[in-house]
């Protein structure tokens, strides 16, 4: 049996998953640490909590960090990792570390698309609290973004849909704007009865503006029956399209089948109408396009390319997705119901 090892990290602007498998895809460890993007905590802050994960899953799978690498390949995919830049940053820091006789340092959307498909090309669309996206082609050409917020054109994502029900709650109440359900269950989602009164209390600091990301939620299940709400989830849907269009269109994939995955934590949260909606501003954009929710966590996608660069086969792969996304599962699964 094979010896050598991989690392795999999926860091997000929530929580960090850290994995160590065996090359025929056994899992060894997995932790799970908080947010690790270097834009929250800074560089030294971000490798100081990938070094606390890396001790603790080495701890985890019986193994001694006596300074020499305990992997053959690492992958580390973080949010915040925008620019090549930032990567080399990244890099330079954690290589010296030992922790990889050789470590590829990317930004976190390539996870996503490889957890998602088999053919190790296509495009991904991630929305968690902010949205990226990402398309690799066949012939390896790569598109990105810089995924920097409203200064690099960006609008999508939970803290956006989020404000968006908030100002658009507010201008309901006071007559600016038409009037909506989100009066009532954008407030009361903090135990609030009016906008005025959650804008009031986040102005002073009592509620964090940072949790406006829980809203989504709660939009997509007004919008069933509120036309305000309705407008917010289409305006992320065509956000999306206008990503996935202009992706194809630069690696000349109109013309032929391709996976387009959309993984994050909002489409976990979902309904219909935002996929159906996604799937009909598509229609037209290319040949068989194979648009679906990614049901494998990213660190699986991690995973998968550090046994890539390894040269491991189909089952090593599987056996790595299963066991890999069960240990997700239980973790998830312990997190809520304690």
């Amino acid at each position: 049996m094979t010896g050598r090892r991989v690392l795999a990290v999926d860091g997000g602007n929530s929580k960090t998953d850290l994995a160590l498998l065996r090359e025929d895809g056994a899992l060894l460890a997995h932790v799970r640490g908080g947010l690790s993007s270097p834009h929250h905590l800074g560089l030294d802050g971000s490798v100081e909590l990938l070094q606390g994960l890396y001790d603790a899953a080495v701890a985890q799978a019986g193994l001694r960090a006596d300074g020499r690498p305990v992997a053959e390949v690492g992958r580390l995919l973080l949010a915040g990792l925008d620019f090549p830049a930032e990567e080399r940053r990244l890099h330079d820091a954690v290589a010296p570390l030992g922790w990889a006789r050789s470590i590829a340092v990317g930004n976190d959307t390539f996870a996503v698309l490889r957890a998602g498909t088999e053919r190790g090309w296509g495009v991904a669309v991630v929305c968690g609290a902010g949205i990226n996206c990402v398309g690799v082609g066949p012939d390896g050409r790569h598109v990105r973004f810089p995924a920097l917020g409203a200064i690099s054109g960006d609008w999508g994502g939970g803290f956006d849909v989020g404000l968006a029900a908030l100002s658009a709650a507010a201008r309901g109440e006071d007559g600016r704007g038409p009037r909506t359900a989100l009066e009532r269950v954008v407030p009361a989602h903090f135990g609030l009865r009016a906008p005025a009164e959650l804008a009031e209390a986040i102005h002073l600091g009592q509620i964090p503006l940072r949790r406006l990301v829980e809203l989504p939620p709660v939009v997509f299940e007004a919008a069933a029956g509120d036309s305000v709400a309705a407008e917010i989830v289409d305006r992320l849907a065509a956000e999306i399209v206008a990503l996935v269009r202009v992706t194809l269109r630069r690696l000349e994939l109109t013309g032929e089948p391709v996976d387009v995955l959309l993984g994050g934590g909002l489409f976990r949260q979902a309904d219909a109408r935002l996929i159906d909606a996604i799937r009909a501003g598509l229609g037209g954009a290319g040949d068989a396009i194979a648009l679906r929710v990614t049901e494998s966590p990213p660190i699986v996608g991690a995973a998968l390319l550090a046994l890539d660069d390894l040269g491991a086969g189909g089952r090593a792969q599987r056996r790595a997705r299963a066991e890999l996304a069960a240990a997700v599962a239980s973790e998830t699964e312990t997190m809520i119901h304690g």
